[in-house]
C-alpha cells in the first residue's frame, strides 16, 4: 500500500458517499420520490416518477460503486451522465459558478470521477481484492467512463427531456 493508494481511497470515498447520499436523500429525505418527481416534471424530465426513481438510484449505485472500486469505470460513467443531464437541465442556464447555481459541481464531480477510472481503484478497493489489478484502468478507462456516461445523458436528454415552454 502506498500513498497513492490512501490518496485514491480517499478521492473515492469522497465523491462516492456524497453522490450516494444524494441518492438516498431522493429516497427518504424531504419530498422522497413523489416529491422529486414533480420537481423533475417541472424541469422538463418526464414522466418525473420514472426520472426521480432512476436519480435516485443511479446516484446511490454509482456512488457506492466508486467509493467502493468495484468496476470503477462503470460507476464513473454513471457520474458522468447523472452530472451531464443535470447540468444541462437545471444548472447551465445559471453560468458556471455554483453560487449563481451553475454547473461548476457538476463539472467537478464528473471529471474527479472520470479521474478515478484513468488512475484505477488502487490498491485498497475490490477491484484490486477480486482482479488484483485496477480494472480496466488507463485510456480504456477515461474512454470508457467518458463514451459510456456521454451516450447515458445524451440520450436520455434526448428521449425524455422536454423542456417548459
Amino acid at each position: 500500500m502506498t500513498s497513492y493508494d490512501v490518496g485514491l481511497l480517499i478521492l473515492r470515498l469522497v465523491l462516492g458517499v456524497t453522490l450516494a447520499a444524494h441518492g438516498l436523500n431522493k429516497f427518504f429525505g424531504g419530498g422522497r420520490i413523489p416529491g422529486t418527481a414533480r420537481w423533475f416534471e417541472s424541469i422538463g424530465m418526464k414522466p418525473g416518477t420514472f426520472h426521480a426513481t432512476l436519480a435516485a438510484s443511479t446516484e446511490t449505485a454509482a456512488g457506492l460503486g466508486l467509493a467502493a472500486g468495484l468496476l470503477t469505470p462503470i460507476p464513473a460513467a454513471g457520474f458522468v451522465s447523472l452530472m451531464l443531464v443535470a447540468a444541462w437541465t437545471v444548472h447551465r442556464a445559471n453560468g458556471f459558478f455554483i453560487v449563481n447555481e451553475g454547473w461548476e459541481y457538476n463539472l467537478v464531480l464528473a471529471v474527479s470521477a472520470v479521474v478515478v477510472a484513468t488512475l484505477g481503484a488502487g490498491k485498497l478497493s475490490l477491484d484490486w481484492l477480486i482482479f488484483q489489478k485496477n480494472w480496466f484502468d488507463g485510456w480504456h478507462g477515461l474512454l470508457f467512463a467518458t463514451g459510456l456516461g456521454l451516450a447515458g445523458a445524451v440520450g436520455q436528454l434526448l428521449i425524455f427531456y422536454r423542456p417548459p415552454a
